[in-house]
């Protein structure tokens, strides 16, 4: 067994990006062109593959046709605690009238896979297949029984992100609760996957609903948050708008803000917080919010706080005693960070995400 390759799987639980590598060593291993993994729950929730692959497996993928397939079915059906060649099950005669073989993977010089589906005790099954040029025949079982003895590792691995980000997603909130902001952090289907104690004491604003997802009781808000997490990565920085509590009376304001770098998890993808404060009179953030929330460095956090505060690039290199490009740096990276366009858009954000200083409850 490659050793390298089995630590390459577990550093993939706490660095996501490396999934495309560990499935483009597992392509070679499987003697195939290219790779791609999906955690499915009904359908598609998250995927990733080899960069060969992701560009032209994007349409076939996120348009939900593969799990509409009969080869994911047949996979899924098998429950087999290991890889799969297309002959376990598929007949010949299957295979030529099967439309994904026909008409998708033969026209473009692939048609033979290994595959694998690993069920989770979250009810998600993470499934990953191996393309094979359709000219060098089926897979071998040799190939299969090496891909066999990673599958363990694999199963864990997954596994252990999955848990890894679902801790993330925890003290994230608990970190927000703490500087005195109710708050949820949502998955990229809207779902709830971690929330302080001070959202869930907002009963009076928030409805909790089947299978971990909640709305809002001011239903012209509630229609403004469907609108605005359908919209996560096209809407722009944050989305705010106002709230009324169950007797129209209490006025708070929600803010959607994309996290980042965490949405990039296959296993959890932490999408999304839902913030909501009072009206207050808006102020520069704590540093540790906007560095929490944007992923910046201290350095950066501490620009973009001073820029919330009125402070121009001028005045925040006198004050900290640095250069003014070393600033203009700064506020690039901040930009890119919270996909803002200029300057004054981070000041808008930033006082938009500003907490009231709430008491906790009892």
């Amino acid at each position: 067994m490659d050793g390298e390759l089995v630590d390459r799987i577990y550093e993939s639980s706490f660095v996501p990006e490396l999934w495309p590598d560990v499935l483009d060593e597992l392509a070679k291993i499987a003697g195939a062109r290219s790779g791609w993994m999906t955690v499915v729950n009904g359908e598609i929730q998250r995927w990733d593959a080899t960069p060969l692959a992701k560009e032209a497996l994007a349409p076939y993928i996120e348009n939900g046709f593969a799990v509409r397939t009969d080869r994911f079915r047949r996979l899924l059906g098998a429950g087999h605690a290991g890889f799969l060649v297309d002959y376990d099950i598929y007949t010949d005669e299957e295979l030529a009238n099967d439309p994904i073989y026909r008409d998708g993977l033969r026209p473009r010089g692939l048609g033979w896979a290994s595959a694998t589906a690993i069920p989770f005790p979250t009810e998600d099954t993470l499934t990953i297949a191996l393309e094979r040029e359709y000219v060098r025949g089926p897979v071998e079982r040799a190939r299969v029984e090496r891909l066999d003895e990673l599958r363990p590792h694999l199963a864990r691995s997954g596994l252990m992100a999955a848990r890894l980000q679902l801790e993330r997603a925890r003290m994230a909130a608990e970190t927000l609760a703490a500087l005195g902001i109710p708050a949820l952090v949502l998955d990229d289907q809207s779902k709830v996957i971690a929330a302080n104690d001070l959202a869930q004491a907002l009963k009076g604003v928030l409805h909790w609903r089947a299978f971990d997802r909640i709305s809002l009781k001011d239903k012209a808000a509630g229609q403004l948050l469907h609108e605005a997490l359908a919209t996560i990565d096209r809407s722009g920085p944050v989305r705010s708008f106002p709230v009324r509590d169950e007797n129209a009376e209490a006025l708070m304001v929600a803010h959607i803000i994309p996290i980042k770098l965490s949405a990039r998890d296959i296993f959890v993808r932490c999408t999304a917080a839902l913030v909501l404060t009072p009206v207050t009179r808006p102020e520069a953030p704590p540093v540790e919010l906007v560095q929490s929330l944007f992923d910046l460095t201290p350095a950066e956090a501490k620009v973009a706080r001073g820029l919330a505060s009125g402070k121009t690039a001028d005045d925040l290199a006198t004050d900290g005693g640095t250069s003014l490009n070393t600033i203009r740096t700064h506020v690039r990276c901040i930009l890119e960070k919270t996909g803002c366009h200029r300057q004054t858009e981070i000041v808008a954000l930033l006082t938009a995400i500003s907490p009231a200083r709430l008491v906790k409850p009892a």
